[in-house]
């Protein structure tokens, strides 16, 4: 192991001793030098999480979120410059983190705050004026082929539980009040101007949206959606899209 290795290793495991070879100017004790500059370490990472996933935090409490999030700073180094994208697999992490068990939806709280995250350091974009998709939607022999581009900072997410309601409940200084967390909810998440905001939408918008996104025009991406939600509102969902400036461009697919 090399020494820059053998340092990393044992700044990130506490149970690790000081690295051999460091030496202090002042000639105090590297150990404790390095013991204090580890723990800083730790904690500014920790606190870089708790501040990315306060709901999470605001679930299993401050004491069980620094354990959990210790555990994942020992296994998951920084791996980007930008420590606002620290702790991007954590979700994944809380999944097989066997404590966690007791709150189920805890990752897809995770997940949700992770797509915040993104929504709001997403590119911008100018949403399409009102009057050019009124005009592009009152011809209907072009509308099967029309693409509708929607803003970088729109994000899905289907859950088996309900993080929307849950993460709502979190967003004000009185506790939330009989919550039913274990039914299916999908959550929308959009920035509009600098404000991320988050819906809970049916299952058929959800779909409709991941078929645009996929780069299907609007006829293929309807009847895909028809497919799986019979009851569909396309109207609608248009109408909240465009409510919320998520449409960012227009353009004729080609027929062939």
């Amino acid at each position: 192991m090399s020494d820059q290795s053998a340092f990393t290793a044992a700044l990130l495991d506490t149970q690790l001793p000081c690295p051999p070879g460091l030496r202090c100017r002042s000639g105090a004790d590297p150990g404790s030098r390095f013991a204090v500059y580890r723990n800083n370490v730790h904690n500014s990472l920790i606190n870089a999480l708790a501040d990315s996933y306060p709901v999470v935090l605001q679930l299993v409490g401050d004491t069980f979120f620094r354990a959990m999030a210790g555990l994942y700073v020992r296994h998951s180094p920084p791996s980007h410059v930008l420590i606002n994208d620290y702790g991007r697999d954590f979700a994944d992490f809380i999944q097989g983190f066997a404590p966690a068990a007791t709150v189920p939806y805890l990752a897809d709280m995770a997940r949700l705050e992770r797509l915040r995250i993104d929504a709001y350091h997403a590119d911008d974009a100018c949403a399409v004026e009102r009057t050019q998709i009124a005009a592009a939607m009152s011809v209907p022999s072009t509308l099967a082929h029309l693409q509708i581009h929607l803003h970088p900072s729109l994000f899905t997410l289907r859950s088996a539980y309900a993080v929307v309601s849950v993460w709502t409940a979190h967003q004000h200084s009185t506790a939330p009040q009989q919550l039913a967390p274990y039914q299916e909810e999908n959550a929308l998440v959009l920035r509009n101007g600098l404000h991320v905001e988050v819906f809970l939408v049916d299952s058929g918008l959800l779909v409709f949206i991941n078929h645009l996104k996929s780069g299907l025009a609007l006829g293929q991406a309807l009847v895909r959606t028809l497919e799986v939600a019979t009851d569909f509102n396309l109207p609608l969902s248009l109408t909240l899209l465009i409510n919320h400036n998520a449409i960012t461009h227009l353009q004729q697919q080609d027929k062939a």
